[in-house]
């Protein structure tokens, strides 16, 4: 039992190989079932903890955080203490519309996400005996049975399942992306004495870590971590929290958030203020008390927007549809939809998403710098030997470039042998047959190792390294290139072969571009959103690729602690395209100096060292085939890791957001004029101007029409800048629009005061409900259609589609209700032809003048053919340039 908890316990993985096995109170042979066993039950399994889905409940009351959701809730039980009975059922009604569709379109992306999950590895080949006194049997283990102490064996594609310490190692080098962000893989080799690594454990040659993969070569180590205790793991921290798990300014509000409670907020105060003023000022001036308080509360329902959170549900979930169904996009948080459409910085790591993950050949230069094709050629025959002699299961990835940018080589000669790749020093070789009685060495590897081992003078090595050092600088990745030409013989060739050699050349390497980067770069920038590069590569490497993509690199910041702290940090975010080696923490301080600075940010990554931006950011995406913890700290999982899907993405994002806002344009001016008109009229009339059933009809009738925008597409132009909820642009809008519909209201009013005048001025209570009731049901129809967003192409207003529809059933509506059988329940009645053409006399000119008002709007306010999103601005307020 001891042995157990010893192995439960932390493990240092440092010290030599026998120290290492002597504290897990193992060995080279590996455990005996028994051991295995009993100290899987000590530490339980070799898993990371997954994200838990949430229970029906709890989403019921997630979706009752919306402000305004909150605020239906109280006055549908306000109005059932005031047994107002119909207004009640229906504000309850969509308060429990709105919970279904919002918990329903989390759960199907909950679905689709577990839909996703993939174990990191099935299985590992360890060393296990039955008993203490048999000789260990390589066998193939579940991944989650992998304890402390365990002996495994890697190969080329294997994935890493724990944390280990390396106790042989041969040509091996791994693949750390998904840690470090770094493309190119990483040499490892079972050191006996290790030292501290210049990039911390990462750097350190002795240690493969979970979530990395080998590249090239055979190792045989020791499991020294499992499951929760791994680094794989520790960067998954709070992830189980969702998106509680946030760092940063407003870490728990994202974009949409923070933009709809901003006008949720302002509304709710009108709101609360309202029913008091009525009350009071009825009962002050009509002797109405609380006869009057049905009608103050249908005010107060009248100003607020009921629809929204089952419009915004409907816009979202429609959005999330249609990106899933189309692109195979998975939105988990439907909120995050609108993020997307707000986001004006996006942010990316340049490994398989600039690039492809794997090199190309830019060039082949010989010793005085000029491109030589011969260079290409023996490096890839020497490429092409290695693979065969040294039982390679397939080439690495530069010999791959080599081979494919040289073509059909290597046949021609016969090879001899071959000194596989080492990581200590450096250098793969292979011999082939040269002229008769001669074998030629072709050597591979490091500029610094190969010209070492060359036969040089100092002053000719110097200028060598200053040639390199040129290329490198230009974000080339070398491959050095020597040759010898040597004595036949029949013994082994061994490293100390590697000696007097010539120097033939250098291959330049550049990192392959994704094939649709270049365009998917140019979308974007049109759509207002600046791309930022965050990686862990060489600055000059990530400079190098987004020269080749067009993008206007500057000064690469390479990120640090430095003078200035965050402070310096947000400066350099505000005017960096380029940030290089950059650490897990550091990509999430510059995600959240870019919040902090008022952008909306989106973070694209995909492996364990992302997770704590995409935690950071407005919006996480990551794609379907990232690493378990990126995919569960993600808002959006893509099908394929391509920024031509996040533009997809943004533009659903901004078609929903679009639509939102035309709603809250449409309904908030609208009903702002309403309630001062009824306001006004309730003062100045011997009765209500309108009864609190008249109040919920009308609400309803508007409320059913407005549904339409969950189905509208606003216009390109609404699709070309970032949308965000602005709080003062949209009350400074409706504040304008809302007095504009008051005065019409007010004109209503005085054509109905001509009309009645007589005997029993403005006594005819039922006439006037009618013909107001008509008069508020046209022109909130021609509101919809002249206040909803975008704009055609050659500033042309589209057709209106089912917007135009709805509203053209509103009018309708209004015109022939008030005479059908449900008039007189409602008390209301039809109104003579002559009452028709008087309201027509005030329609007319109100159309008019909206419209005018519409197109001064525009014209006065960048981007107002999309209000409520934002174009880009430098620190002065001029329009900036998107690079």
């Amino acid at each position: 039992m001891a042995s157990e908890l010893a192995a439960a316990r932390p493990a240092s993985p440092d010290g030599t190989p026998l120290q290492v096995l002597r504290r897990l109170d193992s060995g080279p042979r590996g455990l005996t079932d028994a051991e295995a066993e009993a100290r899987l039950a000590a530490v339980g399994e070799n898993t990371v903890p997954e994200v838990r889905t949430p229970s029906w409940p709890l989403r019921w009351m997630r979706s009752l955080r919306d402000p305004f959701t909150a605020v239906l809730l109280c006055l549908g039980l306000v109005s059932t203490l005031v047994a107002s009975w119909g207004t009640a059922a229906v504000i309850l009604g969509l308060v429990a519309v709105s919970c279904v569709l919002r918990a329903t379109g989390e759960h199907r992306a909950d679905r689709s996400m577990a839909a996703l999950r993939e174990l990191v590895a099935g299985t590992a080949t360890v060393l296990r005996r039955t008993a203490g006194g048999e000789e260990p049997r390589a066998r193939e283990v579940p991944v989650t049975e992998l304890v402390p102490g365990d002996v495994l064996r890697l190969g080329p594609g294997d994935l890493v399942p724990a944390d280990v310490r390396l106790l042989r190692a041969r040509g091996l080098t791994v693949h750390q992306a998904a840690l470090t962000g770094e493309s190119a893989p990483v040499a490892k080799a079972a050191v006996e004495e290790p030292g501290l690594g210049e990039r911390g454990p990462f750097g350190q040659p002795h240690l493969c870590f979970q979530g990395s993969s080998v590249a090239t070569g055979t190792a045989t180590a020791v499991v020294v971590e499992t499951g929760e205790r791994t680094r794989f793991a520790a960067a998954h921290g709070t992830a189980g929290l969702g998106r509680a798990g946030r760092t940063g300014p407003s870490a728990f509000d994202s974009a949409f958030d923070r933009s709809v409670r901003g006008i949720s907020w302002v509304l709710i105060r009108f709101m609360l203020l309202t029913p008091p003023l009525v009350l009071m000022a009825n009962a002050a001036l009509r002797g109405r008390g609380l006869e009057t308080l049905p009608f103050a509360v249908a005010v107060a329902v009248g100003l607020t927007p009921e629809m929204l959170p089952v419009i915004v549900t409907l816009c979202l979930a429609r959005g999330t549809r249609q990106l899933a169904g189309a692109h195979g996009v998975i939105v988990k948080r439907l909120p995050a939809l609108h993020d997307l459409g707000a986001v004006d910085v996006l942010c990316v790591d340049k490994t398989g998403t600039l690039t492809q993950d794997r090199p190309v050949v830019e060039r082949a230069l010989d010793a005085d710098g000029h491109d030589d094709p011969e260079v290409l050629r023996w490096a890839a025959v020497g490429a092409w030997w290695s693979l065969q002699l040294a039982e390679l299961p397939a080439p690495d990835a530069l010999d791959e470039a080599l081979l494919e940018a040289a073509g059909a080589v290597g046949e021609e000669h016969d090879g001899v042998a071959a000194v596989p790749f080492d990581p200590v020093r450096r250098l793969a070789t292979a011999v082939v047959r040269g002229r008769f009685g001669r074998h030629v060495l072709i050597v591979r590897g490091a500029v610094e190792d190969v010209l070492e081992r060359c036969a040089l003078e100092p002053a000719e090595r110097e200028r060598l390294r200053r040639l390199a050092a040129r290329e490198a600088d230009a974000g080339l990745r070398l491959l050095a290139l020597a040759t010898a030409d040597r004595a036949a013989r029949t013994g082994d060739y061994t490293p100390a072969d590697e000696r007097g050699l010539t120097f033939r050349g250098l291959i330049a390497f550049r990192d392959a571009l994704a094939p649709t980067a270049a365009e998917a770069l140019r979308g974007l920038a049109e759509a207002g959103v600046t791309v930022k590069i965050l990686t862990g590569d060489h600055p000059g490497t990530a400079a190098r690729v987004c020269r080749d993509l067009g993008i206007d690199v500057g000064e690469v910041h390479t990120v640090g602690p430095g003078p200035g702290g965050d402070g310096a940090l947000a400066a350099a975010a505000a005017r960096t395209t380029v940030f290089a080696r950059c650490t897990p923490d550091d990509k999430a301080r510059v995600v959240a100096a870019l919040r902090a600075a008022g952008h909306t940010v989106g973070f694209l990554g995909d492996g364990a060292n992302d997770v704590p931006a995409l935690r950071t950011a407005d919006v996480g995406v990551a794609p379907r085939a990232a690493c378990g913890i990126a995919r569960g700290s993600a808002d959006v999982v893509l099908a394929d890791k391509d920024l031509t899907a996040i533009g997809h993405a943004v533009t659903a994002g901004r078609r929903a957001s679009g639509n939102i806002a035309s709603y809250l344009r449409v309904t908030l001016s609208s009903n702002l004029g309403n309630v001062i008109a009824m306001l006004v009229a309730g003062l100045l009339l011997p009765f209500l101007p309108m009864l609190p059933v008249q109040v919920l009809v009308q609400n309803l009738c508007f409320d059913a029409a407005q549904s339409s925008f969950a189905h509208d597409r606003p216009g390109r132009a609404a699709l070309r800048r970032p949308t965000v909820l602005r709080p003062r642009a949209f009350l400074r809008f409706i504040t304008g629009f809302g007095a504009l519909n008051a005065v019409a209201d007010f004109a209503t009013f005085a054509v109905l005061a001509l009309v009645l005048w007589g005997p029993d001025a403005l006594n005819d209570e039922a006439v006037f409900h009618s013909a107001w009731f008509t008069e508020n049901l046209l022109t909130q129809a021609l509101v919809m259609v002249l206040l909803r967003t975008g704009r055609g192409e050659g500033g042309r207003r589209r057709l209106p589609g089912p917007v135009g529809r709805a509203a053209a059933v509103l009018a309708l509506v209004g015109l022939l209700l008030p005479a059908s059988p449900l008039g007189p329940p409602l008390g209301m009645t039809g109104l003579p032809l002559p009452y028709y053409l008087l309201l027509a006399v005030v329609l007319v000119p109100y159309g008019l003048a909206l419209a005018a008002a519409v197109r001064r709007y525009e014209r006065r306010v960048p981007g107002a053919d999309a209000p409520g999103t934002k174009t880009p601005v430098t620190e002065e307020g001029a329009p900036a340039r998107v690079n």
